[in-house]
């Protein structure tokens, strides 16, 4: 099953004719999506605009680069201390 790739900006977008009075049968016919794909985007994007979306996007990306260089530093500490605790 393919599934679509929605931008934030449409996210956003769907989700403020959903506010303006849309019904959700008639925005889930529309787009193309459920009725749970629509909540879902309401618990995560409500009350956003299209510039919050963009910031929590870039904010995630920067969180996540930096949670792997903390790992690979976690794990290049890890080897110095079994290189020194070795006697040679």
């Amino acid at each position: 099953m393919r599934g679509k790739r929605f931008s934030e900006e449409q996210i956003i977008r769907v989700l403020k004719e959903w506010e303006n009075g849309v019904g959700i049968g008639d925005l889930t016919r529309k787009h193309g999506v459920c009725e749970n794909t629509l909540y879902r985007w309401k618990s995560k994007y409500g009350g956003m605009e299209v510039g919050d979306a963009k910031r929590l996007k870039a904010l995630e990306e920067e969180n996540r680069r930096l949670k792997r260089l903390v790992a690979e530093q976690a794990l290049d500490i890890q080897i110095l201390k079994d290189i020194n605790s070795k006697n040679w």
